[in-house]
């Protein structure tokens, strides 16, 4: 495969976001955290936060960080075009967020992975990320599509 080129996203990329996460089958909220607006929203505040791997001018992999002012960043909706994961896209998508994430002052770089994943546990070890088994992620909602 011809290198991969990692960008900034924008709207305009939007429905192949929304094609890559439901073909690496990562929950797709329509109605809430993932609608056109709430995307449009978020990537107009933060538009550094928002990465795409490009394969001939194909979207194939995403990455979106988030930064807290505690100096904390989080890597989060990484997914990869299972016709194009094994190639080293993720880690790429990773390394340019962790890049991204420490212009922004992250001192600790952290992401969240819904279980069973033994892709991604395995990525995020071999990246240096350390495992913590003794800590539950708890969540409030105020919808399902939150």
């Amino acid at each position: 495969m011809s290198k991969v080129q990692i960008r900034k996203l924008t709207m305009a990329d939007y429905d192949a976001m929304t094609r890559v996460w439901k073909l690496a089958g990562l929950p797709y909220k329509p109605k809430g955290r993932d609608s056109r607006e709430s995307t449009a929203e978020l990537m107009a505040q933060f538009p550094d936060f928002y990465l795409g791997a490009f394969h001939e001018d194909k979207l194939v992999g995403i990455v979106i960080a988030s930064c807290e002012n505690r100096m904390k960043g989080w890597i989060n909706r990484l997914a990869v075009d299972p016709a194009y994961q094994r190639h080293g896209i993720a880690e790429q998508l990773v390394k340019k967020a962790e890049e991204t994430l420490k212009k922004h002052r992250a001192k600790v770089i952290c992401a969240l992975i819904e279980l069973p994943n033994d892709a991604s546990v395995g990525l995020f070890e071999k990246m240096g990320y350390k495992l913590h088994r003794d800590i539950l992620y708890v969540t409030k909602r105020e919808s399902p599509d939150a």
